[in-house]
This record gives structure tokens, C-alpha cells and sequence, in this order.
């Protein structure tokens, strides 16, 4: 991908308190993540798979919370959105970061697991958006991405359960962590994602009999995301990391230890060194602490002890897409 910004890209804004429509994206969106940056109010997530439907479809990560219906996104648009009153989403002159998702071009369904799926997928980007009922027994689900995602996120959007976090990045195992928890990563007891299904089990978390679900399925794209792990050092000179992109965005969680989820992006830190932190396990606002994340043009570099980040002996799990491939500008830094 010669251009990360036509399949990812973060939109700031101000919210106005009423309506407004923000445009500029070099794609349609299909998923849009917000976060208020200046108030203590839950992040909220859309996608055209559920469909906006004036904001009745909306989950937040931070929350175990079943599908909500407020005044939040309205509508998707050609190369945006359009926001209501929510305070999450629109409070007047707040800052508000939304990051947005391209799934492709049509919703269709999928029968290669033992539960029929809907899915919209963009395998070129490695992002599929999938959506199922569960049975209450072991099942398997078909993802259309061709090849086996390395982190999939699950909520049930009929009951109050966690986000499932499962990925095969670490050491190679099938493990899982929670989105909206700062525990440690357990293992899964599931068979790895192939490349055309995930396995569920029979928990409410995942496949509860008569919920319903939606799966975040992301693959690694050569020049434009990744995804992956890290050791901690304990230093302020901490490990770098090499993506083979600038990065734009990256979500970083400590796999071994009780931390939260660190959320960064160069749209919010636009210089170096990056520390305008969210966490997506807190409603809080945003985190502008001392600096913590080189971002670099071919991957990042920790530069703090802080243990969410850097403990020594710790790992680290990451997902991250890119801004400007390192490649597509012939190997030279900005």
C-alpha cells in the first residue's frame, strides 16, 4: 500500500454542541472510533456493518455495556461523517479525535465457518468487519480476509460482556486480553485463526446462544500495518521497534502485567517525542504526560521506564498503521 491514509486516517475536530459533518477522508469510512480529548466520557464505536442509524448502534470500548442508542454518529458519508449532540462525540468546543477504518465496498455473507456471517472486508488493507449470532457451543466464523488475522476483537452487542481482545502475535500462542481491562493476557484454549474462519468457543464473551457479535479482524499489510510484540528493557533509551512505516497510529498494551491500554496518534502528537496518550480501558481525558514514544519513519522508540510501556522483562503487544510508508518515500526519514 503506497498510501496508508486512503485505507486509515485520524480526523480532529472541535465539537459544536449541535450537528456538523466532517469530510476530507480519502475513503468512505466503515468503522469510526471517537474519543473526546478533553472530557471524561466513553469512547464510542461505529460501523456500517450494524449501520449508524442516528447513533442506536453505538459501542464503547471502555464499557462491557450491550449496543447504546444516543445522538452520536448519524450517518457515514462519501469521505466522512456526520455527528450529533453526544458529548463523546460533538460537546461544544471540546477536542475530539475520531480514527476511521475503510472495510471495503459491500456487506455480504460468509459460510465458510459453522456460523453464517456478515462481512465487509478490505483484504488489500488486512481489516474485515464481521457480524454473527451465537449458538452456545463451540463454532467457527468466516473473517474474508484470506489469511489468518493476528488480532481479532470481539463484543457481543446484545449482552453486557467484555471486549475480546485474541491474537497469535505473542510467541506464536493463541491468547487472549480485554480491551476494556488492564489484565494481563491469558491463554486462549482456542484453535488459531485460519484464513478463512476464527474459533469462538461457547462463552457469552464470544458466542453466547441467541447474542449477537461483532468481530474487528486485522492482518498484517506489508508497508502499512502491524502488528506484533515487544520486550521492555526498563530504560529511558527503550527498544525500538521496526513496522516499515511511519507510523501513524499505534496501540500498545503490557501482555504481562495489569496496565492499561495506550493509545497514540501523530495527528494528536505531531512531534517528537509523542505524549498525548487515551486509553481505551478509561473514559478519561486525554494524557499529556512527559514523552514516551519516538515515532519514526520505518517503526517507533520507547523512551520511558513507564511500566505500561517499557518494564523490564515485561512484553508488549502493538497494533499500528502507517501515515507515510517508509518505502514509498525511498527510504528517507522526514
Amino acid at each position: 500500500i503506497a498510501d496508508g491514509s486512503k485505507y486509515f486516517d485520524t480526523k480532529l475536530y472541535t465539537g459544536n454542541g449541535g450537528t456538523q459533518t466532517l469530510s476530507g477522508l480519502g475513503f468512505s469510512p466503515d468503522m469510526v472510533w471517537f474519543k473526546n480529548r478533553t472530557s471524561a466520557v466513553n469512547h464510542h464505536l461505529l460501523d456500517t456493518v450494524r449501520g449508524a442509524n442516528n447513533g442506536a448502534n453505538v459501542l464503547y470500548p471502555n464499557l462491557t455495556n450491550a449496543e447504546g442508542a444516543n445522538s452520536s454518529l448519524t450517518a457515514f458519508t462519501s469521505d466522512g461523517f456526520t455527528v450529533g449532540s453526544n458529548d463523546s462525540v460533538n460537546k461544544n468546543n471540546n477536542a475530539i479525535a475520531a480514527w476511521a477504518w475503510d472495510g471495503g465496498t459491500s456487506t455480504v455473507t460468509n459460510n465458510d465457518g459453522s456460523i453464517a456471517s456478515q462481512v465487509r472486508a478490505n483484504p488489500s488493507a488486512g481489516f474485515s468487519i464481521v457480524t454473527y449470532t451465537g449458538t452456545g457451543s463451540s463454532a467457527t466464523v468466516g473473517h474474508s480476509l484470506n489469511v489468518a488475522p493476528a488480532i481479532y476483537i470481539i463484543k457481543s452487542r446484545s449482552g453486557t460482556t467484555n471486549w475480546q481482545v485474541s491474537t497469535t502475535v505473542i510467541d506464536g500462542s493463541h491468547d487472549y486480553l480485554i480491551l476494556n481491562s488492564t489484565a494481563a493476557k491469558q491463554d486462549s484454549g482456542r484453535a488459531a485463526p485460519t484464513s478463512s474462519v476464527f474459533s469462538t468457543g461457547s462463552g457469552s464473551d464470544l458466542n453466547g446462544s441467541g447474542s449477537t457479535y461483532v468481530a474487528y479482524c486485522f492482518a498484517p499489510v506489508a508497508g502499512y500495518s502491524a502488528m506484533g510484540q515487544f520486550s521492555g528493557n526498563g530504560s529511558t533509551d527503550g527498544p525500538f521497534v521496526h513496522t516499515g512505516f511511519k507510523t501513524s497510529w499505534l496501540l500498545v498494551k503490557n501482555t504481562s502485567a495489569s496496565r492499561n491500554w495506550v493509545l497514540l496518534d501523530t495527528a494528536r502528537s505531531d512531534f517528537n517525542v509523542a505524549n498525548d496518550a487515551l486509553y481505551t480501558d478509561l473514559s478519561n481525558a486525554e494524557d499529556t504526560g512527559t514523552g514516551w514514544v519516538d515515532i519514526l519513519s520505518n517503526g517507533f522508540k520507547v523512551r520511558t521506564n513507564n511500566a505500561s510501556y517499557n518494564a523490564s522483562g515485561n512484553t508488549y503487544i502493538y497494533l499500528a498503521f502507517a501515515s507515510n510508508p517508509f518505502q514509498a518515500n525511498g527510504g528517507l526519514a522526514r
